[in-house]
């Protein structure tokens, strides 16, 4: 990532490569060295490509080079295989839904690689970047069901069909391309899963839904949703407990997409760490289906409120108090940020720290961490009782 300078210099690695030449570093302001002892430096890197320059050879003599060749279809079908494997074998499955461990996972995979490799990302479809936590997601949709939920081979293929439209089709920003991963998705289903159902049966008038809000009040089970009526009452039910409850009332038309939309989002809420984006014009309802799912789902909907002045650290206090919300409290919240809310660039590193790692560099003060080992026993004991 640091900029190579004219004659090859890359200023961050010069800097690492004085610390590991001379062991320690200058202080900025006295220009007082600094030595730094029983410290190994542990460093990770990519292949040169998307912005990433070359290392400079004078830093990676100091270190003992391993190079970990990318996973093959191989190991990647022994690794998620005996993840889902062992999914269905732990809670019962039927036998014939357990043998499409092998047809759902080969077909993932091959669904990944022939995406990566057709729809590789230009200036208009900059987001066509695709990796292994997308395999990862479509398996990890896989597992939020149950044996009552997936009673015969059929189901089981269209939940396929359905994990992979959201992970990978959702991306898609176009018919063309939608219809091309729908082909392949279509030959996968005739040569991997041998299943006789047609393209109408899962993409037609009625496309195939999934999701846990028929039966929030007697326990959330992800299922198939046939009867539209049903699920066009349940959300209606829903919205009429919200506008009840809330001072803020909703008026909302429950048409096709809108469901569609807040089956996406209820799904990303049920996952641990769940997100998702949503890409749309300003006032298309956006953040109203997102309180919706949010209230169907007991969550806190919350969002950061702009004052005159606000500054980045009013947001990193705003994200300390969500955290330690969560995180020590236990309590279930549903972070809503919108464009109008990047008042800095910096709001966008955060975010994009706490969806990668899950932290922000240096927002927890010694108090605050003080006080996170005398709360969280607590609570821990309190979950436990």
């Amino acid at each position: 990532m640091p900029l190579v300078e004219e004659y090859g210099a890359q200023p961050p690695i010069e800097l690492l490569r004085l610390l590991v030449d001379r062991d320690g570093l200058y202080e900025r302001t006295e220009w007082e060295w600094k030595t730094v002892r029983d410290t190994t430096l542990i460093a990770c890197a990519a292949p040169p490509l998307g912005g990433r320059a070359v290392l400079c050879t004078r830093f990676t003599t100091n270190f003992n080079m391993f190079c970990l060749p990318e996973a093959t279809e191989g190991m990647l079908q022994t690794i998620f295989m005996s993840i889902l494997g062992g999914f269905f074998k732990s809670w019962n499955f039927a036998e014939p839904v357990q043998a499409l461990k092998e047809a759902m996972i080969t077909s993932t995979i091959e669904v990944y690689t022939k995406i990566a490799k057709e729809l590789r990302a230009t200036p208009a479809k900059f987001h066509y970047s695709f990796n292994l936590r997308d395999v990862s997601k479509v398996v990890q949709g896989i597992l939020m069901t149950k044996n009552v939920s997936i009673s015969n081979p059929d189901v089981g293929t269209k939940l396929w069909v359905h994990e992979v439209s959201r992970v990978f089709m959702d991306r898609l920003i176009n018919e063309e391309d939608r219809d091309w991963l729908i082909n392949e998705m279509m030959e996968m289903l005739s040569r991997n899963f041998k299943s006789p159902i047609e393209r109408d049966d899962i993409f037609g008038e009625s496309k195939v839904k999934f999701g846990d809000v028929l039966k929030i009040d007697s326990g959330r089970i992800y299922e198939e949703i046939k009867d539209t009526n049903k699920l066009l009452k349940a959300l209606e039910g829903q919205l009429e407990d919200y506008n009840d409850a809330s001072t803020n009332k909703m008026n909302l038309v429950f048409f096709e997409d809108a469901i569609l939309h807040i089956l996406r989002i209820c799904r990303s809420l049920r996952q641990p760490r769940g997100n998702i984006m949503l890409i749309g014009v300003g006032g298309s309802g956006k953040q109203s289906l997102v309180r919706l799912a949010s209230f169907m789902y007991e969550f806190q909907f919350r969002q950061i409120e702009i004052k005159k002045n606000y500054q980045a650290k009013d947001f990193n206090e705003f994200i300390k108090e969500i955290m330690l919300a969560t995180g020590v409290m236990g309590k279930e919240i549903a972070f809503t940020m919108t464009d109008s809310h990047i008042l800095k660039e910096s709001f966008l590193e955060d975010i994009n720290n706490i969806l990668n790692t899950g932290e922000v560099p240096n927002l927890m003060l010694a108090e605050d961490r003080d006080y996170i080992c005398q709360e969280l026993p607590n609570q821990i004991k309190i979950e436990g009782s």
